[in-house]
């Protein structure tokens, strides 16, 4: 979805098909076929943005085989589906029945996330549409913060700085800017925004910048005029920024309260928790951490987690989710005379991870929510003074 911003310039929304399994071309070709055109079709679009996130053996097999690559391309086209972002943070196994901590290796210490990127932004290139020339693409935030010293600081920054000269390469090769935007999250070496400004400001290369998840933003506490003022000011690009919300408890010592948060405590993935203190953050590793006997996290004020709610239908009460704080972030990301980003992506993945009461139990179901989802970034957007084009 396009829309166009008061000074002129166009912004893309998509939503991320990681929320869709697929480990392989032929599974990439699947989820277009199942889920992406039947989303477009069930908000009466002409063309709709997706956020295609391609694990390793799907980014192979279109960087080494061209004819590959100009069918996705080709199929794309046919059901009405583009491409301007990609999600290169999971590497592969991020439809597994458990991913936990293994979504943060391989990390930028280690070759092959350089690798595995470099094959992400050529497929990216080939994939622009033909009036689109820039493209982004998310990333892991460095490494997950243990067994994270000197040596492997020092080889992550490396890595980047030969990522942003290969990408200048491919500017030169292709006539398409491809950017990359390190994510910062709960538990990683760039937990938060205000984490990332050193990193990056270290490489000074206008291709390395962050990519703003309101989701992590909200778990880590970050007020979001502040986080984004500071990242203008030490004129950080923000690459992209991916509209998700987390969950919240604004009572966590009450019985139903834990009772209510315990049902999305869940084995797939990693919910890192986060309460706010007057002394600073507390957090643990995972929800269930935090809810068990021994007090790990103080309940005397609110908690949030890494858990991404569906943007339209925030959980029941004693429950709610930190929409206010997606609105707020898109308020400055986009409400301004001129974008801080131009590319937006809905990132819920987590539907089949919620409560079982919750879950999609067909696939008509799970696309009546991704459109009901970019519905509301749609609405939010023209609320802001944007203008839906065809």
């Amino acid at each position: 979805m396009r829309f166009r911003h008061p000074d002129g310039s166009t912004v893309h929304l998509a939503y991320c098909t990681n929320v869709h399994p697929a480990e392989t071309l032929d599974g990439v070709l699947a989820q277009l076929r199942d889920h992406c055109e039947p989303v477009r079709r069930r908000l009466g679009r002409d063309r709709l943005g997706i956020g295609l996130w391609l694990a390793r053996d799907a980014a192979h097999a279109l960087v080494t085989d061209p004819a590959a690559l100009r069918g996705l391309r080709t199929e794309l086209d046919r059901r009405g589906l583009e491409v301007v972002t990609l999600n290169g943070f999971p590497y592969e196994g991020f439809g597994a029945e458990e991913v936990k901590y293994r979504v943060y290796t391989p990390d930028w210490a280690d070759p092959e996330r350089l690798d595995h990127t470099t094959s992400l932004a050529r497929v990216l290139a080939g994939l622009l549409p033909d009036d689109v020339t820039d493209g982004t693409i998310s990333t892991l935030p460095l490494a997950w913060r243990t067994a994270y010293d000197d040596t492997r600081a020092d080889k992550a920054r490396t890595a980047l700085v030969t990522l942003a000269e290969r990408l200048d390469a491919l500017q030169e090769l292709t006539g398409r800017s491809i950017r990359v935007g390190l994510e910062p999250e709960p538990g990683c070496v760039v937990e938060t925004t205000h984490d990332a400004i050193a990193p990056l400001t270290a490489i000074a290369h206008d291709r390395i910048g962050i990519c703003v998840d309101t989701c992590h933003l909200a778990t880590s506490f970050e007020d979001p005029h502040t986080a984004l003022d500071a990242l203008t000011d030490a004129r950080v690009p923000i690459v992209k920024s991916q509209l998700s919300a987390a969950l919240h408890a604004e009572q966590p010592s009450r019985p139903e309260v834990r009772e209510a948060l315990a049902a999305f405590a869940e084995p797939r993935f990693l919910h890192q928790t986060r309460a706010a203190t007057s002394a600073g953050l507390h957090g643990t590793d995972d929800l269930d951490e935090a809810l068990a006997d021994g007090g790990a996290l103080p309940a005397t004020t609110p908690w949030r987690a890494h858990f991404h709610v569906p943007l339209h239908a925030a959980p029941a009460a004693p429950l709610t989710s930190s929409l206010p704080v997606l609105k707020a972030a898109l308020t400055r990301l986009v409400g301004g005379p001129h974008p801080l980003t131009r590319h937006l992506e809905v990132e819920t993945y987590t539907w089949q991870a919620l409560p079982p009461e919750l879950r999609p139990r067909a696939r008509a179901q799970l696309t009546d929510g991704i459109a009901a989802e970019l519905t509301l970034a749609r609405d939010l957007l023209t609320d802001l003074g944007l203008k839906e084009l065809p």
